[in-house]
């Protein structure tokens, strides 16, 4: 038997703990204080992993998880909910912080963290799997991206698209064939969407009968399908403005907390020239407009420019990828930035660099990609950071960080 003790949480949610032989053990669902018994040991030349055979000792931050999903199907969807909701904060925090003062070389003390007011029920956007017969549909296992768990109701995600769900399970034979993945969306004015992503070409005739079907059971929605490499089309129901493809937060009533703080911590803007890149539909171009910027914005998806220019005010937009489109922008007072995951391009920080804007403001979705961002800037130091809890029961974070250029 081999018995670890967890010290702490890793970023992406695993526990920390030591083998006999100094190196550094990785072990999923497992809380600060944790002794456990492992088992599945993957030894590599500086670190191992592995996972819980018994828990020997539970540590005071464990909580029996909600959802019969996490425990019974090793749900992939979720990393925390074995943890109390206060002790998941500070590890989010804490996900934060290591990342600034490791990756980015900056002494900073964790950062404070905006609590969600909902910790269940949140989501507005849901992806499912279908495996190859088009039979299992659900959730990825945890770190088995191979196997998919039939998903009877996801904890986090809007009642909504559960209901819908709930419904959609008892009319597979009606889907096409080549479905192989399934978005469930709920938009801001309360539409629901439903984005049947095909393999192939062939056309799907069947969008009518399936609308049909939900439509007698009490569904309103609309559905769209995309092919493997082309645009979601509405095939049935009222498409409405805003294609449900286009991004926007999956927990909206955080990310306008995330957008007014960011907007705040830029300053007075009337009068100044603000860029604001990775703009999605516009709502932080909006609302610099409004407060007296002049704004140019870049966004690389046509159809949330659309969006954007439909529900104004009237801005400079540009379509099109931001490290390929900022040469032809005027120089900035200020610079918003909200990149996707993977951060910015190493070309957007050397032209934030050469424009030398006296603020920018960073949303960022995850920490090592934004403290990778911030050691490309050493033109400019961290004001202040703060978190946002958009993500409960997982391992993500948001992250709002103001920097100054340095005098």
């Amino acid at each position: 038997m081999t018995a670890v003790r967890i010290l702490r949480l890793a970023t992406g949610g695993d526990g920390v703990g030591r083998l006999e032989d100094g190196r550094t053990v990785f072990v999923p669902r497992t809380a600060p204080g944790d002794l456990v018994e492992i088992t599945g040991l993957r030894a590599h030349r500086r670190y191992a992993r592995a996972r819980t055979s018994r828990l020997l000792e539970p540590s005071a931050d464990r909580v029996e998880p909600p959802c019969p999903h996490y425990t019974d199907d090793e749900c992939g969807g979720c990393q925390l909910q074995h943890l109390r909701a206060d002790a998941q904060r500070e590890a989010r925090r804490g996900f934060v912080g290591d990342a600034l003062r490791r990756i980015a070389r900056i002494e900073t003390p964790d950062p404070e963290i905006v609590p969600a007011a909902q910790e269940f029920g949140y989501r507005t956007k849901i992806t499912l799997a279908v495996d190859e017969a088009g039979r299992r549909i659900g959730l990825h296992r945890l770190d088995r991206p191979d196997q998919i768990f039939e998903l009877v109701r996801c904890q986090i995600t809007a009642s909504e698209l559960m209901s819908l769900w709930g419904e959609l399970r008892s009319l597979r034979d009606l889907f096409p064939t080549a479905v192989r993945q399934m978005v469930l969306r709920l938009d801001r004015d309360g539409g629901v969407h439903l984005v049947l992503g095909l393999a192939g070409t062939d056309s799907w005739n069947g969008a009518e009968a399936l609308y049909r079907a939900l439509a007698g059971r009490g569904s309103s929605l609309t559905i769209w399908v995309q092919h493997e490499g082309g645009e979601a089309s509405a095939v049935a129901g009222a498409p409405g403005r805003l294609a449900a493809t286009v991004f926007e937060q999956v927990h909206p009533a955080m990310g306008d907390k995330v957008r007014a703080f960011a907007l705040a911590s830029l300053g007075e803007v009337r009068g100044h020239h603000v860029w604001d890149l990775y703009a999605g539909i516009g709502e932080t171009t909006s609302a610099l407009t409004l407060a007296g910027a002049t704004v140019e914005s870049v966004e690389s998806d046509p159809r949330a420019v659309a969006e954007a220019e439909a529900r104004g005010p009237a801005a400079v937009r540009h379509v099109g990828r931001v490290e390929r489109t900022l040469g032809r922008l005027r120089r900035p007072a200020m610079v918003v930035i909200n990149p996707p995951r993977t951060g910015m391009d190493q070309r957007v920080s050397a032209e934030l660099e050469r424009q030398s804007p006296r603020r920018i403001v960073y949303i960022s979705c995850d920490p090592a990609t934004l403290a990778r961002d911030l050691s490309r800037l050493p033109s400019f130091r961290l004001v202040t950071a703060l978190a946002f809890d958009l993500f409960p029961q997982t391992a993500h974070v948001e992250t709002v960080a103001v920097l100054d250029r340095a005098s």
